[in-house]
Protein backbone atom coordinates (compact mmCIF):
# COMPACT_ATOMS: atom_id res chain seq x y z
CA UNK A 1 0.00 0.00 0.00
CA UNK A 2 2.70 2.42 0.69
CA UNK A 3 4.11 1.84 -2.44
CA UNK A 4 0.76 2.41 -3.72
CA UNK A 5 0.76 5.51 -2.37
CA UNK A 6 4.46 6.89 -3.46
CA UNK A 7 3.60 6.13 -6.75
CA UNK A 8 0.49 8.09 -6.68
CA UNK A 9 2.27 11.33 -4.88
CA UNK A 10 5.42 11.03 -7.24
CA UNK A 11 2.59 11.45 -10.61
CA UNK A 12 0.22 13.47 -8.56
CA UNK A 13 0.17 16.34 -11.54
CA UNK A 14 0.04 13.51 -14.00
CA UNK A 15 -3.22 12.04 -12.62
CA UNK A 16 -4.59 15.82 -11.57
CA UNK A 17 -4.65 16.74 -15.42
CA UNK A 18 -5.95 13.22 -16.55
CA UNK A 19 -8.80 13.70 -13.41
CA UNK A 20 -9.63 17.40 -15.57
CA UNK A 21 -9.61 15.95 -18.74
CA UNK A 22 -12.31 13.64 -17.80
CA UNK A 23 -14.28 16.54 -16.13
CA UNK A 24 -13.81 18.43 -19.60
CA UNK A 25 -14.52 15.80 -21.85
CA UNK A 26 -17.83 14.83 -19.70
CA UNK A 27 -18.65 18.87 -19.29
CA UNK A 28 -18.32 18.94 -23.22
CA UNK A 29 -20.60 15.99 -23.84
CA UNK A 30 -23.22 16.98 -21.20
CA UNK A 31 -23.45 20.77 -23.20
CA UNK A 32 -22.91 19.84 -26.83
CA UNK A 33 -25.28 17.79 -28.61
CA UNK A 34 -23.38 16.84 -31.15
CA UNK A 35 -20.35 16.09 -29.06
CA UNK A 36 -22.80 13.85 -27.55
CA UNK A 37 -23.38 11.72 -30.11
CA UNK A 38 -19.95 11.78 -31.01
CA UNK A 39 -18.53 10.20 -28.32
CA UNK A 40 -21.86 7.72 -28.33
CA UNK A 41 -21.14 6.23 -31.42
CA UNK A 42 -17.81 5.76 -30.93
CA UNK A 43 -18.39 3.53 -27.41
CA UNK A 44 -21.84 2.05 -29.04
CA UNK A 45 -19.25 0.62 -31.94
CA UNK A 46 -16.96 -1.04 -29.25
CA UNK A 47 -19.35 -2.03 -26.75
CA UNK A 48 -21.43 -3.71 -29.43
CA UNK A 49 -18.34 -5.03 -30.40
CA UNK A 50 -17.95 -6.95 -26.95
CA UNK A 51 -20.97 -7.89 -26.55
CA UNK A 52 -21.29 -9.77 -30.12
CA UNK A 53 -18.14 -11.10 -29.56
CA UNK A 54 -19.17 -12.13 -26.38
CA UNK A 55 -22.84 -13.62 -27.60
CA UNK A 56 -20.49 -15.82 -29.71
CA UNK A 57 -18.38 -17.40 -27.25
CA UNK A 58 -21.33 -18.15 -25.38
CA UNK A 59 -23.09 -19.38 -28.36
CA UNK A 60 -20.62 -21.91 -29.28
CA UNK A 61 -20.32 -23.31 -25.63
CA UNK A 62 -24.31 -23.53 -25.82
CA UNK A 63 -23.53 -26.29 -28.81
CA UNK A 64 -23.27 -29.20 -26.85
CA UNK A 65 -26.03 -28.93 -24.82
CA UNK A 66 -28.15 -27.58 -27.92
CA UNK A 67 -26.86 -30.97 -30.17
CA UNK A 68 -28.32 -32.96 -27.02
CA UNK A 69 -31.72 -30.95 -27.42
CA UNK A 70 -31.70 -31.74 -30.62
CA UNK A 71 -30.71 -35.37 -30.66
CA UNK A 72 -33.62 -35.82 -28.16
CA UNK A 73 -36.32 -34.05 -29.85
CA UNK A 74 -35.10 -35.77 -32.73
CA UNK A 75 -35.54 -39.12 -31.11
CA UNK A 76 -38.85 -38.27 -29.43
CA UNK A 77 -40.10 -37.50 -33.07
CA UNK A 78 -38.94 -41.11 -34.63
CA UNK A 79 -40.78 -42.81 -32.15
CA UNK A 80 -44.04 -41.15 -33.81
CA UNK A 81 -43.07 -42.39 -37.01
CA UNK A 82 -45.46 -44.84 -38.36
CA UNK A 83 -42.56 -46.81 -39.86
CA UNK A 84 -41.55 -47.45 -36.02
CA UNK A 85 -44.77 -48.83 -35.12
CA UNK A 86 -46.45 -52.03 -35.77
CA UNK A 87 -49.45 -52.12 -37.63
CA UNK A 88 -52.19 -54.29 -35.79
CA UNK A 89 -54.67 -53.86 -38.03
CA UNK A 90 -58.04 -56.36 -38.66
CA UNK A 91 -59.89 -57.19 -41.23
CA UNK A 92 -63.26 -55.26 -39.95
CA UNK A 93 -61.04 -52.53 -38.61
CA UNK A 94 -63.17 -52.41 -35.60
CA UNK A 95 -60.43 -51.06 -33.14
CA UNK A 96 -59.33 -47.61 -34.42
CA UNK A 97 -57.43 -46.29 -32.04
CA UNK A 98 -55.27 -49.76 -31.83
CA UNK A 99 -54.22 -49.29 -35.40
CA UNK A 100 -50.52 -48.49 -34.70
CA UNK A 101 -48.97 -49.90 -31.43
CA UNK A 102 -45.42 -49.19 -30.81
CA UNK A 103 -42.36 -51.74 -32.61
CA UNK A 104 -39.18 -49.34 -31.92
CA UNK A 105 -37.82 -47.30 -29.09
CA UNK A 106 -34.91 -44.57 -29.44
CA UNK A 107 -32.67 -43.70 -26.92
CA UNK A 108 -29.83 -41.08 -27.73
CA UNK A 109 -26.47 -41.35 -26.73
CA UNK A 110 -22.93 -39.80 -27.15
CA UNK A 111 -19.84 -41.44 -29.30
CA UNK A 112 -16.63 -41.05 -26.85
CA UNK A 113 -14.33 -43.30 -28.48
CA UNK A 114 -14.65 -44.87 -31.89
CA UNK A 115 -11.85 -46.33 -34.74
CA UNK A 116 -12.07 -46.08 -38.26
CA UNK A 117 -8.62 -47.41 -39.56
CA UNK A 118 -8.54 -50.88 -38.38
CA UNK A 119 -10.03 -53.81 -39.93
CA UNK A 120 -12.62 -54.33 -36.90
CA UNK A 121 -13.62 -51.14 -35.76
CA UNK A 122 -15.58 -50.11 -33.13
CA UNK A 123 -16.98 -47.28 -31.04
CA UNK A 124 -18.16 -46.91 -27.58
CA UNK A 125 -21.17 -45.04 -26.26
CA UNK A 126 -21.98 -43.35 -23.42
CA UNK A 127 -25.35 -45.38 -22.44
CA UNK A 128 -25.33 -48.98 -21.06
CA UNK A 129 -27.62 -51.24 -19.26
CA UNK A 130 -29.04 -48.76 -16.62
CA UNK A 131 -30.12 -46.49 -19.71
CA UNK A 132 -31.95 -49.61 -21.06
CA UNK A 133 -29.40 -50.48 -23.91
CA UNK A 134 -28.96 -53.98 -24.65
CA UNK A 135 -27.15 -56.39 -26.78
CA UNK A 136 -28.12 -56.45 -30.70
CA UNK A 137 -29.14 -53.44 -30.87
CA UNK A 138 -29.28 -50.99 -34.23
CA UNK A 139 -27.39 -47.81 -33.76
CA UNK A 140 -27.61 -44.73 -36.86
CA UNK A 141 -27.37 -41.36 -36.85
CA UNK A 142 -29.57 -38.63 -38.84
CA UNK A 143 -27.47 -39.69 -41.98
CA UNK A 144 -27.62 -42.87 -41.85
CA UNK A 145 -26.37 -46.65 -40.15
CA UNK A 146 -24.04 -46.75 -37.85
CA UNK A 147 -23.43 -50.23 -36.12
CA UNK A 148 -24.61 -52.80 -33.65
CA UNK A 149 -24.37 -53.02 -30.12
CA UNK A 150 -21.97 -56.25 -29.02
CA UNK A 151 -21.29 -55.58 -25.67
CA UNK A 152 -22.77 -53.32 -22.36
CA UNK A 153 -21.80 -52.31 -18.97
CA UNK A 154 -23.65 -50.58 -16.42
CA UNK A 155 -23.09 -47.05 -18.07
CA UNK A 156 -21.50 -47.70 -21.19
CA UNK A 157 -21.93 -49.89 -24.19
CA UNK A 158 -19.45 -51.16 -27.28
CA UNK A 159 -21.26 -51.19 -30.84
CA UNK A 160 -19.51 -53.38 -33.69
CA UNK A 161 -18.74 -50.25 -36.22
CA UNK A 162 -20.42 -51.18 -40.31
CA UNK A 163 -16.12 -50.38 -40.68
CA UNK A 164 -15.90 -54.65 -39.11
CA UNK A 165 -15.40 -57.89 -41.74
CA UNK A 166 -18.11 -59.58 -39.13
CA UNK A 167 -20.80 -56.63 -39.72
CA UNK A 168 -23.57 -57.98 -42.21
CA UNK A 169 -26.51 -56.47 -42.68
CA UNK A 170 -30.10 -57.13 -44.73
CA UNK A 171 -30.77 -54.14 -47.03
CA UNK A 172 -32.24 -52.86 -50.33
CA UNK A 173 -31.84 -51.09 -53.35
CA UNK A 174 -34.85 -48.55 -52.67
CA UNK A 175 -35.58 -47.83 -56.21
CA UNK A 176 -35.73 -51.19 -57.73
CA UNK A 177 -36.92 -53.13 -54.03
CA UNK A 178 -34.06 -55.49 -54.77
CA UNK A 179 -32.77 -57.31 -51.45
CA UNK A 180 -28.65 -57.61 -50.55
CA UNK A 181 -26.28 -57.74 -47.94
CA UNK A 182 -24.03 -54.93 -47.03
CA UNK A 183 -20.49 -55.98 -45.77
CA UNK A 184 -17.47 -53.49 -45.18
CA UNK A 185 -14.41 -54.97 -47.15
CA UNK A 186 -11.78 -52.96 -45.47
CA UNK A 187 -10.24 -50.03 -46.77
CA UNK A 188 -11.95 -46.79 -47.64
CA UNK A 189 -13.97 -46.14 -44.14
CA UNK A 190 -16.49 -43.99 -46.40
CA UNK A 191 -17.18 -47.04 -48.60
CA UNK A 192 -19.35 -50.18 -48.45
CA UNK A 193 -20.16 -52.77 -49.87
CA UNK A 194 -23.78 -54.57 -51.54
CA UNK A 195 -23.82 -58.07 -52.42
CA UNK A 196 -26.15 -60.51 -53.41
CA UNK A 197 -28.29 -58.77 -55.98
CA UNK A 198 -28.75 -60.64 -59.15
CA UNK A 199 -26.43 -59.34 -62.71
CA UNK A 200 -29.70 -58.99 -64.60
CA UNK A 201 -31.36 -56.49 -62.52
CA UNK A 202 -30.42 -52.88 -64.29
CA UNK A 203 -29.01 -50.56 -61.28
CA UNK A 204 -27.59 -47.22 -61.81
CA UNK A 205 -25.28 -45.13 -60.25
CA UNK A 206 -26.31 -42.82 -57.83
CA UNK A 207 -29.03 -45.22 -56.53
CA UNK A 208 -30.31 -45.04 -52.97
CA UNK A 209 -29.63 -48.78 -50.38
CA UNK A 210 -31.57 -48.80 -47.68
CA UNK A 211 -32.33 -50.80 -44.34
CA UNK A 212 -34.66 -53.43 -45.48
CA UNK A 213 -36.43 -54.56 -41.81
CA UNK A 214 -35.82 -57.92 -42.19
CA UNK A 215 -33.01 -58.38 -40.01
CA UNK A 216 -34.72 -57.81 -36.34
CA UNK A 217 -32.31 -55.29 -35.48
CA UNK A 218 -32.53 -52.11 -37.76
CA UNK A 219 -35.98 -50.60 -39.16
CA UNK A 220 -37.20 -50.70 -42.48
CA UNK A 221 -36.40 -47.62 -44.03
CA UNK A 222 -32.87 -46.72 -42.19
CA UNK A 223 -30.58 -44.77 -45.43
CA UNK A 224 -27.33 -46.91 -45.92
CA UNK A 225 -25.93 -45.15 -48.91
CA UNK A 226 -25.84 -44.35 -52.56
CA UNK A 227 -24.14 -46.65 -55.33
CA UNK A 228 -20.63 -45.70 -57.02
CA UNK A 229 -19.75 -48.65 -58.80
CA UNK A 230 -21.43 -51.77 -59.88
CA UNK A 231 -19.19 -54.88 -61.50
CA UNK A 232 -19.37 -58.65 -61.60
CA UNK A 233 -17.00 -61.02 -60.95
CA UNK A 234 -15.40 -63.49 -63.15
CA UNK A 235 -18.00 -66.45 -62.82
CA UNK A 236 -20.07 -64.76 -60.85
CA UNK A 237 -24.00 -64.45 -61.43
CA UNK A 238 -24.62 -61.21 -58.81
CA UNK A 239 -23.42 -57.77 -58.49
CA UNK A 240 -20.66 -56.40 -56.05
CA UNK A 241 -21.63 -52.94 -55.52
CA UNK A 242 -19.64 -50.52 -54.24
CA UNK A 243 -21.41 -47.37 -52.50
CA UNK A 244 -20.85 -44.87 -50.20
CA UNK A 245 -21.86 -44.67 -46.62
CA UNK A 246 -24.67 -41.71 -46.21
CA UNK A 247 -22.95 -41.41 -42.72
CA UNK A 248 -19.65 -40.01 -41.64
CA UNK A 249 -18.47 -42.62 -39.65
CA UNK A 250 -15.19 -41.01 -39.14
CA UNK A 251 -17.04 -37.71 -37.52
CA UNK A 252 -19.66 -39.07 -35.08
CA UNK A 253 -20.75 -37.46 -32.53
CA UNK A 254 -24.70 -38.11 -31.13
CA UNK A 255 -26.51 -41.63 -32.29
CA UNK A 256 -29.56 -43.01 -32.05
CA UNK A 257 -29.57 -46.65 -30.41
CA UNK A 258 -32.69 -48.58 -31.70
CA UNK A 259 -34.81 -51.38 -29.33
CA UNK A 260 -37.01 -53.65 -31.33
CA UNK A 261 -39.52 -54.28 -28.60
CA UNK A 262 -40.91 -57.40 -30.81
CA UNK A 263 -37.51 -58.70 -31.45
CA UNK A 264 -37.88 -61.80 -29.44
CA UNK A 265 -41.44 -62.75 -30.79
CA UNK A 266 -40.07 -62.39 -34.19
CA UNK A 267 -36.80 -64.68 -33.64
CA UNK A 268 -39.01 -67.08 -31.47
CA UNK A 269 -41.62 -67.41 -34.45
CA UNK A 270 -38.83 -67.45 -37.28
CA UNK A 271 -37.13 -70.67 -35.06
CA UNK A 272 -40.61 -72.66 -34.66
CA UNK A 273 -40.65 -72.15 -38.62
CA UNK A 274 -37.33 -73.66 -39.30
CA UNK A 275 -37.62 -76.13 -36.67
CA UNK A 276 -41.19 -77.41 -38.28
Amino acid sequence: MRYILAFIWRYKYFFLFLALEIASIALIINKSYYQQSVITNATDGFTGGIYNTWSDISSYFKLKKENERLANENARLWQKLTDSQLTTDTATRRVKDTLYGQQYTYTVAKVISNSTTLRNNYIMLNKGRRHGIVRDMAVFNPNGIVGTVVSVSDNFSWVMSMLNQHTKLSARINRLNQMGTIVWNGGSPAIGTLLDIPAHVKIKKGDTISTSGFSHIFPEGIMAGTVEKIYVESGDHFYTIDFRFSADLNSLQYVYVVKNLLREEEIDLSKNVVNE
